[in-house]
């Protein structure tokens, strides 16, 4: 029984405080995840625009997002300017890479690519994804093996920009089992680990879920059946909940689930769902989101292919 683990960093503060202490607790108890970086300039601040949403402002209510996250982070990028996070920071990132964990790619700005996706096109996706690859190369000396999108914001133009990019899968939207996209009606050979289960800001303060009771639903939503893809966040689980995530690990151990990146989850090859990356919402979750669509066959998958460093197209 496994629980592919994706760690997402945010933030500049998710990165210097969230991640080592990450880093300690999953090496106490032998745990490998995938973490996400985000590399370029820390603009989260500028998400208080979206206070005028009522949807946003309530989420942000619910979860004591000041509290969660920090006031640093809630600033960040407007009160205050949005440092570079890899160049304040290099040595954390070469630290997960060194204690064994994945490495992946989240975003050049995350506030920006939520923000702004849908506005790009394709050379510019494709320019902000390798700029990014090239500054997590250049920190821990290799590529990094996948991607996923800041905040589960993709679409197929963002599928197709990337498509040249070598990766050993790609994880940007929420859904059900691992499966190859269709972008144009032709699936691409590169599998979409979705996500499966809920994050903390998706649950908490919902339907009668608190710090008291959150683990205890959390495991129940684990199925030994299915796919089971778990996010959590450098800036919660690493920082302001690091006891909860710690007492969550040790339960699921207790109980026999095993944690681990998301590329041991890849089936070496064979035949994979075909499914459209389609728009969508997530209960507890602000705007739409990137989501699994109807399953249309299945394709056959090459399986993982020798990687390349990525450059040009």
């Amino acid at each position: 029984m496994r629980i592919g683990l994706r760690i997402d960093v945010d933030t500049l503060r998710g990165t210097r405080l969230g991640v080592p202490a990450l880093c300690v607790d999953l090496g106490e108890r032998g745990i490998r995840a995938s973490f996400f970086f985000s590399v370029g300039p820390d603009n989260m601040g500028r998400h208080l625009w979206r206070l005028l949403r009522p949807e946003f402002l309530v989420k942000m209510l619910r979860s004591g997002a000041p509290s969660l996250y920090g006031w640093d982070i809630v600033l960040r990028g407007t009160l205050l300017p949005g440092p570079r996070i890899a160049q304040r920071v290099p040595d954390v990132l070469r630290r997960a890479a060194e204690a064994g964990h994945e490495i992946g790619f989240h975003a050049w700005d995350h506030h920006a690519w939520q923000a702004h996706f849908a506005e790009l096109g394709e050379e510019r996706i494709h320019e902000l994804t390798v700029r990014g690859m090239e500054a997590l190369r250049a920190i821990t000396g290799a590529a990094p093996t996948a991607s996923a999108c800041a905040g589960w914001r993709c679409n197929e133009t963002v599928l197709r920009a990337q498509r040249s990019i070598p990766l050993s899968y790609q994880s940007d939207c929420r859904g059900e089992c691992i499966f190859l996209p269709l972008v144009d009606g032709e699936p691409l050979d590169r599998p979409q680990v979705p996500v499966t289960l809920p994050t903390y800001d998706e649950l908490i303060g919902r339907d009668g879920i608190s710090d008291a009771n959150y683990n205890e639903h959390l495991l129940g939503r684990l199925d030994p059946e299915r796919l089971n893809v778990l996010t959590i966040h450098a800036e919660v689980e690493g920082v302001a909940r690091r006891d909860l995530a710690r007492d969550f690990y040790d339960r699921a151990l207790r109980a026999g689930w095993s944690f681990v990146p998301l590329a041991e989850l890849l089936p070496d090859a064979g035949e994979l769902p075909l499914a459209p990356v389609v728009e969508g919402r997530i209960p507890g979750r602000e705007g739409t989101v990137a989501c699994q669509g109807a399953t249309a066959g299945v394709g056959s998958w090459a399986g993982r292919a020798e990687r390349r460093v990525a450059g040009g197209r």
